[in-house]
């Protein structure tokens, strides 16, 4: 059973009203404004406003940064004055500001500075991309770059570091593998950072060596990462800072006006303190602190609203307890398919997960956990519930981050203990060509399994992992409604009885995500009272055919009433398939 909470009652009004109605409604406002002249007014508009009470409208007026009526063009005309600006979206759609449950700012601003490897299809143009760049720098220099992922390139093999190392003797390199949990670098950064071939693996990590000679190939999977980045020289405070704004820059072009930072530390929330006070914010950003700084911020409290405006939000934890798929590394109950002996890694066992998830009820903060495979999604839930036996607090919200595979005993058990599976569609479009590999047929039941989890009466949350994945909400929402890939492969869909409906789908990336984040109240939906967060789009997202959905335009978006994006003066973000 789905906990009797104001939460959970809620999740199940939005479920069962995901299914949008196609008529107009009518009319709603804050009554004891209504009259008084709006600021802003956009009217003409196709409006899918996401909230299950009042689905559709044509118009929406917006005073001091709220929302103060969804309704027809003719009510809207009546909140017209002297001072308002009027936008004609002349039929074109308009829906709740979208959010990104699942990203890392700061990974996305140093992405955006470092060596691109996303959409590499061989080691040789990694090589390529990477000789580039030390034809740039000064001999001795660390390069940095980000995206590589075997699983594209012809030999779906790991990488051995010689070839990199013989064409770029002269600068250490590190790049991080697309996911994040996984490292590649030459023979220069291991002689800096002391690493030789009997350099043991540390717990919870793998430093991958040849099967044969057991030579370390150059590639450090999860906590072993740690062994070459702790000599890989910090960003600047000031480097940062710029990577950050470029991002959120990035973020707003594709229609995100909210965040979910997963895994922060404290010298970047310092950093995000002092943006908030000079609002520099043009996306709201609900951040996750790392379990090194639990004491500081369990000593300031759970805060909601930092520096005004209801951009910065310090509330909750983010732990990892296993890697990812791609690298083999996410935890799993038994062999990998296509690496017997390997079940991949457990980076915090229960016995560390469980005090952080206790400390958690008692301080008001939510946990967000980072589990893929099915024994790590097994780990993070038998925890969840013994914390939740000994301290049943009614509106926990602690997260599952990925839950991507699943075994059928498990999948219930979400709903049953209130917990929300914050997931990311587009991991889905990238994974389903190698997943069956590593996993094998029968556990593919339970992978990404999206419809099983919101007929069970959760919500999902929606997300890129940026930098991982493209940012690109879009992307996300027809990998949801298709379970296809950006070019509408396979043909019908990967496990199409696991994909979203339109209006799932629109929820996933608005609503549901608000509510996983204790946002609900501001924003997330098209209601008055809210925050004015909207996205013009060029296209209805909700009828179109699927294979045309990404053919859609972010013309504009709003973050509190304010125009932070305009492609017409802009020009468009150019779209990737991630």
């Amino acid at each position: 059973m789905i906990p009797s909470t104001p939460f959970f009652r809620t999740a199940r009004r939005l479920l069962a009203g995901a299914a949008l109605a196609c008529a107009f409604v009518r009319p709603i406002a804050l009554d004891a404004q209504v009259r008084e002249p709006a600021d802003l007014v956009l009217l003409n508009g196709n409006v899918y406003t996401a909230d299950a009470a009042h689905p559709r409208a044509q118009a929406v007026a917006v005073r001091e940064g709220r929302i103060v009526l969804v309704g027809s063009t003719r009510e809207a005309r009546a909140l017209v004055g002297e001072g308002t600006e009027v936008i004609d979206l002349e039929g074109r759609t308009l829906i709740p500001g979208m959010m990104d449950s699942h990203g890392h700012l700061p990974g996305l601003g140093s992405a955006l500075r470092i060596v691109d490897l996303v959409g590499t299809r061989s080691y040789d143009e990694v090589i390529e991309r990477v000789r580039a760049r030390a034809a740039e720098v000064p001999a001795g220099q660390w390069i940095r770059g980000r995206g590589w992922d075997q699983n594209e390139w012809g030999d779906t093999r790991f990488p051995h570091h010689a070839a990199l190392s013989e064409a770029v003797p002269d600068h250490p390199v590190v790049l991080t593998r697309v996911d994040g949990h996984a490292i590649f670098v030459n023979a220069r950064a291991m002689e800096l950072a002391g690493i030789t071939d009997d350099t043991p693996d540390p717990e919870g990590g793998r430093i991958v060596r040849d099967p044969d000679t057991g030579e370390a190939i150059g590639v450090f999977v999860d906590r072993a990462m740690g062994l070459v980045n702790r000599v890989v020289p910090a960003e600047s405070r000031d480097e940062v800072h710029e990577g950050i704004l470029l991002a959120q820059r990035e973020l707003n072009r594709y229609g995100l006006t909210a965040m979910a930072d997963a895994g922060v530390g404290r010298d970047v929330i310092d950093l995000y303190e002092e943006m908030a006070e000079r609002g520099e914010w043009t996306i709201r950003n609900y951040v996750m602190v790392r379990p090194a700084d639990l004491d500081h911020y369990f000593a300031l409290g759970p805060r909601d609203n930092i520096g005004g405006d209801h951009m910065l939000s310090v509330r909750s934890i983010k732990v990892s307890v296993d890697g990812a798929l791609g690298s083999r590394g996410a935890a799993l109950l038994e062999d990998y398919s296509d690496e017997p002996g390997n079940r991949g890694l457990v980076m915090v066992p229960p016995e560390r997960l469980l005090p952080i998830a206790r400390a958690a009820l008692q301080h008001g903060f939510q946990l967000n956990v980072h589990a893929i495979g099915d024994r790590g999604n097994r780990l993070v839930l038998d925890v969840f519930e013994q914390a939740l036996a000994e301290n049943p607090v009614a509106d926990h919200r602690f997260r599952i981050e990925h839950a991507q595979i699943l075994h059928r005993h498990d999948l219930p058990r979400f709903a049953e203990l209130g917990v929300i599976p914050s997931m990311q569609a587009i991991h889905q479009a990238s994974d389903m060509y190698w997943a069956e590999n590593r996993l094998g047929w029968t556990r593919l039941q339970g992978a990404y399994a999206w419809q099983s989890l919101l007929q069970s009466g959760v919500i999902i949350p929606g997300g890129s992992d940026f930098p991982v994945e493209s940012p690109d909400p879009l992307l996300s929402f027809h990998a949801a409604v298709s379970r296809q890939d950006a070019h509408n492969w396979p043909t019908g869909g990967w496990f199409p009885e696991q994909r979203m409906t339109r209006e799932q789908a629109l929820y996933h990336l608005t609503i549901w995500g608000a509510q996983a984040a204790f946002m609900e109240d501001r924003i997330g939906s098209i209601t008055p009272g809210k925050l004015a967060d909207l996205v013009v789009l060029s296209q209805d997202i909700m009828v179109v055919p699927a294979e045309e959905i990404l053919d859609t335009k972010v013309e504009m978006t709003f973050v509190g009433g304010r125009l932070v994006y305009d492609r017409a003066a802009e020009g468009e973000r150019p779209r990737t398939d991630g």
